[in-house]
């Protein structure tokens, strides 16, 4: 062997020393968290916009609160680190989907308060971003729900609404009037819908085209279908989510709509109206936005489908049989305490181990 191989020999073993083999899923990108991050914030963009536009000020300082809350806390919580995550978005995103789950007319300590147990408790406690058993920003807002009720379902009329002389209420959101009987739901929303106001019932009327551009009362960023539908076609066109949790999640509680969901009306099987669930209420929001996030959802597409479907019916169940007219939050909650369990389930068989020969040869 000649001085020139040996020392090329030589050259090589320390990389051979240095590298490092981790667990599943060993997949090579070149995402990047921050990448990522931006690319769901800029998505999210049109939708806050309008809901500002609609709900006016008190729908800012929500968004603003939210993000400076979870940021503050993150920075707080990292003092001293190396790099300092502050920057990678993570926490910027996680306060603007908390103030995009908040009523326009909530006080303004309530979403700092679920910005801030967002962060120090779902996601720090448990090792930081990539360490999270749930959605942080659903985990703040549920937390929030239950410790302020009465706050979290006080609603602000668009301005549209405003105009018949009528500035907040206090009474449910379309999917709530339709939960509380306050409507006489026909499989169709026609209208008048009857909102209790502070001077008694006033007739407003709602179609499936305010529902779908946002002309409703509801949380800030859930109200304009269009804008969440096209700020999840950018996340599709840039690779951030794939079709397997929207295409379950929304098959199957459409599908269950439509079976089962007349019956409570007396309307019969197969009378649901589907597109009336489809755009009422935080689904759009919840689906497109929440239920795929990397760190809290399956990491095989067996698995994203299992989800979703999961989460699908645990929605459908909720909003037709619960307590609360919407479902979507704890619906992904619970599916993400599972996403253990079907990551062992649908786990993929490594190449070159016995069980992936054995199976060869049973085949």
């Amino acid at each position: 062997m000649s001085t020139t191989e040996t020392a090329e020999k030589t050259a090589q073993k320390p990389a051979a020393q240095n590298l490092i083999v981790s667990s599943s899923p060993q997949i090579h990108d070149r995402s990047k968290t921050t990448r990522i991050m931006i690319d769901v914030i800029i998505a999210l963009i049109p939708a806050a916009v309008w809901g500002v536009y609609i709900f006016g000020i008190p729908a800012l300082l929500t968004l603003v609160l939210s993000i400076v809350s979870a940021v503050g806390v993150e920075w707080l919580l990292t003092l001293g680190t190396k790099p300092s995550t502050v920057t990678d978005g993570s926490a910027f995103l996680t306060g603007l989907l908390i103030g995009f789950n908040m009523p326009p007319s909530v006080p303004l300590y309530i979403p700092i308060v679920a910005s801030a147990f967002a962060i120090a408790v779902v996601k720090w406690s448990f090792g930081g971003l990539g360490s999270n058993w749930m959605n942080p920003a659903l985990a703040g807002r549920v937390f929030v729900f239950f410790s302020w009720t009465g706050a979290m379902t006080r609603w602000k009329l668009p301005m549209a609404w405003s105009a018949q002389g009528v500035d907040s209420v206090t009474g449910p959101t379309v999917l709530g009037a339709v939960q509380s009987g306050l409507f006489d739901f026909s499989g169709t929303v026609s209208g008048p819908l009857e909102f209790i106001s502070r001077d008694g019932l006033m007739p407003l009327d709602v179609s499936y085209a305010d529902l779908f551009f946002g002309r409703v009362p509801g949380c800030i960023g859930e109200v304009s279908a269009l804008l969440l539908i096209i700020g999840a076609a950018y996340l599709f066109l840039r690779k951030v989510i794939t079709w397997e949790i929207p295409l379950t999640y929304f098959g199957s509680f459409a599908l269950l709509v439509w079976v089962f969901g007349g019956t409570r009306f007396g309307l019969g099987l197969f009378s649901g109206d589907v597109l009336f669930h489809l755009l009422s209420g935080g689904l759009m929001l919840g689906v497109l936005f929440m239920a795929t996030d990397m760190v809290t959802s399956p990491l095989t597409p067996k698995g994203m489908i299992i989800f979703g479907l999961g989460a699908g019916f645990l929605t459908f169940m909720i909003r037709f049989f619960g307590s609360f007219p919407e479902g979507v939050s704890l619906a992904i909650i619970v599916m993400n305490v599972f996403v253990p369990m079907i990551n062992r389930a649908v786990k993929p068989v490594r190449f070159g181990t016995l069980e992936q020969k054995g199976k060869e040869a049973a085949s």
